[in-house]
């Protein structure tokens, strides 16, 4: 069965395409130095790293220190991770796979 997002729509479904798009970190970078503010990205890639250290059961306080994220957004996504879509999961899982491949 197909996941179905609250978000779908004719443009979050060009995003999702774009992204899909995009080939290499470096396709990446330039992607979304053009389509993000510094803030909106740095925000992004704290919530990413937040994601991982709960996956890997790091201790809100190291979390915190680590990454300068607030209590209330380690929270958040900690709930995103635990009751969300998956998306974290997927996206943690498959990093994890890659790197005991290399």
């Amino acid at each position: 069965m197909d996941y179905k997002s609250r978000m779908a729509g004719r443009d979050a479904d060009l995003l999702c395409d774009a992204v899909l798009a995009l080939k290499s970190r470096d396709e990446c970078y330039r992607f979304f130095d053009d389509l993000l503010t510094a803030g909106e990205f740095a925000a992004m890639s704290q919530r990413i790293a937040v994601a991982r250290m709960l996956y890997n059961e790091e201790k809100y306080s190291n979390i915190a220190e680590e990454t300068g994220a607030s209590t209330a957004t380690i929270s958040r996504v900690k709930r995103c991770v635990n009751y969300g879509a998956d998306g974290y999961m997927l996206v943690l899982q498959r990093l994890e796979e890659q790197e005991d491949a290399e």
